[in-house]
Order: structure tokens, then C-alpha cells, then sequence
């Protein structure tokens, strides 16, 4: 029996094309939409365009239309999977988000395309086909929410944009891809360990991204103190390690009970509380500061502004961190 696949479009450049000009911009049309008849040979898809937003328009706003939107259908039944089309600026980040928080067991994919639709070597309908047959695939279910690009299939909470251009941006850095794709089926040769999932309803907090840098004071720091921001991520030094100029502006932050999360500003490897000198780890730990597990800084914002349309408390937020 054909199987039923909600497909919904949300804008990037796998939905613009190229003018004249060599500008990248949105047309009158989705120019998926005109490749129906490919599509519709793979299963019956139900197409939903909340929509038409290049990636860095996207907010957690429409992060939680989405999530209602799957979980609207989810619960009237009648659905095997989902594939969101998507930019990649941000893909990484609405994936997880939704990673997060859908509440719907059944396999959703996130796709983009680095070439628009026009341009040679377009390849965002191959990633579609790719991603549509990901969803469909058994195998998909109860793996998250999963990223299909270029023949990869990479966990929402891995995966990252690594290059500004080329068509095999998206690795999980340590970890690689948990699947591939193939003509003739889909394969996955890995299982993510463990799953999250969060019940929230407005995450309208506001969560603050820094990097750390050599030389670093607390004048940033003590600013978004003042204005009111409601948790700091800061992609910190090598496992986890600030300059000691940064410890007041730390200690500000942690007194007014504004919580701060440290990821590293390295792509590889965990932050830690090692270091026992001024803003090292073990400092920074004993100051309050919470330590993440593995996740990139984007990745941790989107988790901190989970945890806060949660909870206030400290402890809890820690304890997330540490999954």
C-alpha cells in the first residue's frame, strides 16, 4: 500500500533560483512544486508551505509552526513520515530543535540544497527524491530527527554546515553519517544511543551566543548582563577554558542566576572541568558555569532556550546538559 509522507517547504535556496544577475533569490513559484510528477511516483505526499523564508529569516517562531504542523497530522493519523525542505544556514538548528521537541514517533527528515534550482549541478530534487525515501525507510524510525544531503544521513544533533559552499557541507564531525543512500536502498549502519525529548510551549527566551578569544574581557559579558538576556552560551577555549579577564563578567552572570553554558569553540571533542587555573575549567565549574556534552554553540542555544520555556532551576538545566 502507498504510504502517505507530509512534506512541508519552508524556503532556502532548494526553492530559489538564479536570475541574470547570478543572484540567488525566491521566485513567483516554488520550483518543486512544477516536479510533482517525480515526486509523487515515490509515495502520496501531502504538501504544506507554511512559509517562504531564506534560512537566516527563520526564528524559533517557525520552528514551533512546524512542530505543530507535524504533530497536527501525526495525531489525526494518516502520515509515515515527514521530509522538511529547508536553507542550510540554519537547517542544523531547526532540525534540532524539532529533535527535541515533536511530539510524533515517526521518521522526519530535514533536506536543502546548496545549488538553486537552475543553476548546473542542482542539487536540491535529487536531495528531496533522497529524503523522501529516507522517510519512507522502516529503518528511519525511532533514530530522531535526521539530516539527508548528498547521499548522507547524519542525526540532527551531530550534524553541521562545515563549508560555506560545496554540495557535502553537512558532517558530524567525531561521529560521521549513520546511514547512506544508495540506488538501490537505504542503509544504516549506526544507531544514535540515546534520545531527548522536551514538552515545551513558548520558547521565547532570549539565549545569547559568544566566542571566546584571546585577550577576552568581561566588558561583552557584564553588557548582555544588562540586558537582561535569559541564558549566555559561550563557545569557550580548548576543553572548556576562558581568559581570566572573563571571571568577573562569569560571576556576574551566574549571581543574577542567568545561566551559562560552555561548549568549545573546537569542533572536535567535549568541554571539561580539567584546568584548575583563573578561568580554567575546574574554576569555571566550581563558579557555577554548566558544561555541555559534545554539543557546537549553535546546537546549545537552541537546547538552553528548551530548558528555559522549562525551568529556572539551575540543577535541572545542568542536568540536561549532561545527556
Amino acid at each position: 500500500m502507498e504510504k502517505n509522507i507530509l512534506l512541508i517547504h519552508t524556503g532556502g535556496t532548494i526553492s530559489m533560483s538564479e536570475d541574470t544577475s547570478g543572484a540567488v533569490k525566491p521566485g513567483a513559484k516554488n520550483p518543486l512544486t512544477e516536479e510533482a510528477q517525480i515526486l509523487s511516483g515515490l509515495a502520496n505526499l501531502i504538501v504544506e508551505e507554511p512559509f517562504n523564508l531564506p534560512s537566516p529569516h527563520i526564528t524559533p517562531k517557525e520552528m514551533m509552526t512546524l512542530k505543530h504542523i507535524i504533530e497536527q497530522h501525526y495525531n489525526q493519523g494518516g502520515i509515515d513520515g515527514v521530509v522538511i525542505t529547508h536553507g542550510t544556514d540554519t537547517l542544523e538548528e531547526t532540525a534540532y530543535f524539532l529533535d527535541l521537541t515533536v511530539q510524533a514517533d515517526l521518521p522526519i527528515v530535514v533536506t536543502g540544497a546548496m545549488r538553486s534550482s537552475n543553476e548546473i549541478g542542482a542539487d536540491g530534487l535529487y536531495n528531496l527524491i533522497s529524503s523522501i525515501r529516507v522517510a519512507l525507510s522502516r529503518e528511519a524510525k525511532g533514530k530522531g530527527v535526521l539530516i539527508v544531503l548528498n547521499d548522507e544521513i547524519h542525526t540532527a544533533e551531530n550534524a553541521t554546515k562545515t563549508h560555506t559552499s560545496n554540495v557535502s557541507t553537512f558532517q558530524s564531525p567525531q561521529y560521521g553519517p549513520i546511514g547512506i543512500v544508495t540506488k538501490r536502498g537505504i542503509f544504516f549502519h549506526h544507531m544514535p544511543a540515546s534520545r531527548e525529548n522536551y514538552q515545551i510551549e513558548d520558547p521565547s527566551k532570549r539565549v545569547v551566543l559568544i566566542k571566546a578569544h584571546a585577550g577576552m574581557d568581561s566588558s561583552l559579558l557584564l553588557a548582555v548582563k544588562e540586558l537582561q538576556v535569559d541564558g549566555v552560551v559561550i563557545e569557550a577555549l580548548g576543553q572548556g577554558n576562558l581568559p581570566p579577564s572573563a571571571m568577573k563578567g562569569i560571576r556576574a552572570l551566574i549571581s543574577d542566576n542567568i545561566p551559562v553554558v560552555i561548549v568549545s569553540r573546537c569542533f572536535n571533542g567535549v568541554v571539561q572541568d580539567i584546568y584548575g587555573y583563573e578561568g580554567g575549567g575546574k574554576h569555571l565549574k566550581d563558579c557555577g558555569v554548566i558544561f555541555s556534552n559534545g554539543l557546537n554553540g549553535q546546537k546549545a542555544r537552541i537546547k538552553l532556550l528548551i530548558a528555559l520555556a522549562m525551568t529556572n532551576n539551575m540543577k535541572e538545566i545542568d542536568k540536561m546538559f549532561s545527556l
